[in-house]
């Protein structure tokens, strides 16, 4: 984060924002500008991805499912603005720590040995670390003392949008988000390579919720995507790993999604549009179990 930080000094903070006698490298100073570094960061983060998710990829047709909530996306939008702020206050503090030398992050890929070669192997494991973390924090979560309080109001959107990736509660979303920074205060890695990643776990973190259920064939056992994730949502005890199936297959917790299998949402919207097309809509609903969301009333 001092990469973004020296070029915000440089070009912004410095000489339009900051007194010149104040020190760049005063602590106050420093957690002002990170508060409002991480926070506009991760507004246009949200907001840029989200949006160019939500109308090329997005299947609109999802919101037609029963299960999809009335002003859904702008509730989406709402609770994950009021939510990034307060989550950005822990984030910040662990940022600072780094910006002030206790972290492994360095900058020079000659530092080690085998260079190029370890900057590879870095990503790969900070990929599976923070998949394994976040399997483990994510099923703890789900607790039943920890979810009513913290969870629950990310599970409210059973047919999540790509609006609904960063609507957390606070305490959840910065827990979750924790092992992407404990991993360099543990291992050493790249300054650069971390920016890189944090941008582009944000942005994996939109594609699971993005409702393009399309996996490459021989990537299905292994990657843990839209279509493992919206299961998810709406089944509750199921694939709670990041990126892979991985930890899931490991944890018992591995459900092949309902959409690789032809009865997933998707697949339900369909056959409700062609359900209703069939019959007048005066004639009331004869299919008791899809009229009610894909479940009979005493499910």
């Amino acid at each position: 984060m001092d990469l973004v930080l020296s070029a915000a000094d440089h070009y912004f903070f410095t000489p339009y924002v900051y007194p010149a006698t104040w020190p760049e490298d005063d602590i106050f100073r420093q957690t002002i500008s990170l508060l409002v570094v991480t926070n506009l960061g991760a507004y246009i983060l949200y907001f840029f991805f989200a949006t160019l998710s939500y109308y090329f990829v997005f299947d609109h047709s999802l919101m037609k499912h029963p299960q999809f909530l009335k002003n859904q996306v702008s509730r989406e939008i709402k609770y994950t603005v009021w939510s990034l702020p307060w989550m950005s206050i822990p984030t910040v503090s662990l940022f600072l720590l780094e910006l002030r030398g206790f972290s492994k992050l360095y900058d020079n890929i000659g530092e080690f040995p085998y260079g190029w070669f370890h900057l590879i192997i870095s990503v790969i494991s900070f990929l599976f670390f923070t998949d394994m973390l976040i399997y483990f924090i994510h099923r703890g979560l789900h607790h039943r003392v920890l979810y009513k309080h913290i969870h629950k109001p990310h599970h409210i959107w059973k047919i999540p949008t790509p609006f609904a990736s960063h609507a957390f509660h606070p305490v959840d979303g910065f827990v979750q988000s924790l092992p992407y920074h404990i991993y360099p205060f543990v291992f050493p890695l790249h300054k650069v390579v971390y920016l890189g990643l944090y941008v582009l776990v944000n942005i994996w973190t939109i594609s699971i919720h993005d409702g393009d259920f399309r996996v490459p064939q021989i990537l299905k056992p292994f990657i843990n995507g839209s279509a493992h994730h919206t299961d998810h949502h709406m089944f509750f005890d199921y694939n709670y790993g990041q990126y892979f199936t991985l930890w899931d297959r490991i944890g018992g917790s591995f459900k092949n999604p309902s959409s690789f299998e032809g009865t997933g949402p998707l697949n339900y919207v369909k056959k409700m549009t062609e359900e209703k097309s069939k019959s007048p809509a005066e004639n009331g609903c004869k299919n008791e179990k899809l009229c009610n969301g894909g479940f009979s009333k005493t499910e």
